[in-house]
């Protein structure tokens, strides 16, 4: 299988790179050419435009930032991938930008598989990505050896927008357990207890979350979180309540999660 990647940011660049070190002919193109120097030294190809990789690529993998880029993005893909491609979205993107691009790209012979990924650039070159995994069963089947080159797990979930709805309800809940052990921290602290202290045993008791661990890696607040990730996060936050409120007509009730969340977006001030 030959393999284009577009996004080669904080997390997609070492997702390449384990593409191309795991011996797959790859293709890659970028907004930013200084994004593409560190694989020089690699056996990866470049191309000067979205449609010139495509015509290279069997499957094209896109870990661009929002849905506006997946569109864009998506569409310049199109024009260059022949029938029987594969566009892989790794964004973290509402499930219905999948399917309306999912829809394009039928229409041609493309399948579209949304494969939101969750941990980050560190887990990324580990190999040890979570890749939520939505659209058609064989093309997941047919990509599955390039996912696990940077993913461990990988699950196919369903149809094609089944990987966006888990992975916006993985950010839903990390986001309210955020909230819920930055209160309890600052209880503790408020209590008399040593911050410190307080920061090595909760994550080493049944408390433990990998919220908690970042919280306590963030010194036990928000604030530094707020900074780095909160507008992604607040983002994801809304994006799953306009697809909850969908599913369900009528008067919307949160849930406890969705309630957490919030106030965990109000305390970073999101």
């Amino acid at each position: 299988m030959h393999v284009g990647f577009i996004g080669l940011g904080g997390q997609g660049a070492p997702m390449a790179r384990r593409i191309v070190e795991a011996g797959f002919e790859t293709t890659l193109w970028a907004r930013r050419p200084a994004t593409l120097v560190p694989f020089a030294d690699t056996a990866a190809r470049t191309a000067g435009s979205p449609a010139e990789l495509a015509a290279a690529s069997d499957l094209v993998c896109l870990c661009v930032v929002d849905d506006g880029d997946v569109r864009q993005v998506g569409e310049e893909v199109l024009a260059g991938l022949r029938p029987g491609g594969i566009i892989a979205v790794h964004s973290t993107v509402h499930p219905d930008t999948c399917r309306r691009l999912a829809g394009r790209a039928g229409a041609q012979g493309v399948s579209v598989l949304d494969a939101p990924v969750s941990g980050g650039g560190r887990a990324a070159g580990e190999g040890t990505l979570l890749v939520m995994a939505g659209g058609d069963s064989e093309a997941f089947v047919s990509c599955r050896p390039v996912f696990a080159t940077y993913g461990d797990p990988v699950v196919h979930l369903g149809p094609t927008g089944s990987g966006q709805i888990a992975k916006l309800l993985n950010n839903l809940l990390f986001t309210a357990q955020l909230g819920l052990a930055a209160d309890a921290l600052s209880l503790g602290g408020r209590l008399g207890l040593d911050p410190d202290g307080l920061g090595r045993i909760l994550p080493r008791g049944s408390s433990a979350s990998f919220a908690l661990e970042r919280l306590v890696d963030a010194g036990g607040t928000l604030d530094r979180i707020a900074g780095h990730a909160g507008g992604l996060l607040a983002k994801d936050v809304r994006l799953f309540e306009e697809v909850a409120g969908a599913a369900a007509p009528g008067p919307a009730v949160p849930g406890p999660a969705q309630e957490a969340a919030r106030a965990a977006l109000r305390a970073m001030g999101l």
